[in-house]
């Protein structure tokens, strides 16, 4: 019949039990992160004690620390090498600009554990000590993809005819990029930056490979927490790294609806 749709019987029931499988560890992360029991399964009464632990642990702040620099430094490195990226191939064809976007995307599909191993083996060939500035560099190379998708779709959205209307006003190339491109770019700017800081924020392979005496970041120290024991402690801190990452992602959409 037409404009009849296909229906699948237990459809629902199945997306159910997707979204409960997904969420449904990460409510239970978060109300066992106020248990008072030092026993992070078995709820004993409501408490805030742990947030205050985690804030008054030296070693979590300055792995905090640790991942802030990285993914501020990597975010707006990446950000900067995705915009040159996206303004070099923008609005051109031919087999070199695919093998571009193709080397560029790479990183998204390749298995993370590979791209560890490969710049661990790279930093040690060079000779280069390992501690935040590879941590930085690897993040930095990795984000590159994450900050260029957003940017490359602003700007393949932009109208051509805007910037030929500033030629045609005998506006320069940098008048026209300064007052026409870059005002229009910015909700991708923002966007990928967001993005690449939140998969900088979060990530633990790379670092947990390239990284060196000192340069220990949030996900790396979690990791040695839970090696010890699941506690109270370690679901307040990834609370408070899920209530970062949802600020973030927020934020990342509500810049993306500019777009629009």
């Amino acid at each position: 019949m037409s404009g009849a749709s296909v229906r699948f019987p237990g459809l629902r029931g199945v997306l159910a039990a997707f979204f409960v499988y997904l969420y449904l560890p990460i409510v239970v992360l978060v109300v066992l992160s106020f248990n008072a029991n030092q026993q992070a399964t078995i709820w004993t009464g409501f408490s805030v004690d742990w947030y205050g632990r985690v804030l008054a642990n030296d070693d979590l702040m300055r792995a905090f620390r640790n991942s802030l620099v990285v993914a501020t430094t990597a975010s707006m490195g990446a950000t900067l090498l995705a915009t040159l990226a996206a303004l070099g191939t923008q609005r051109r064809k031919g087999p070199a600009v695919d093998g571009i976007n193709a080397l560029i995307a790479l990183p998204l599909v390749v298995p993370e554990i590979v791209t560890a191993v490969a710049s661990l083996l790279f930093f040690i060939m060079i000779g280069l000590k390992l501690g935040l500035g590879t941590v930085i560099l690897a993040h930095l190379v990795f984000c590159v993809p994450f900050a260029y998708l957003p940017i490359r779709a602003r700007l393949d959205g932009m109208d051509p005819a805007l910037e030929e209307a500033a030629a045609d006003l005998y506006a320069t190339p940098v008048t026209t990029f300064r007052k026409v491109t870059l005002p229009l770019l910015w909700p991708g700017l923002l966007s990928g930056l967001m993005l690449a800081f939140i998969i900088s924020l979060d990530d633990f392979v790379i670092t947990y490979f390239v990284s060196g005496a000192g340069a220990t970041t949030l996900p790396v120290y979690i990791f040695g927490m839970i090696r010890i024991g699941v506690s109270p402690e370690v679901n307040a801190v990834s609370s408070l790294i899920l209530l970062i990452s949802i600020a973030f992602v927020t934020a990342s959409w509500l810049v993306g609806r500019l777009r629009r």
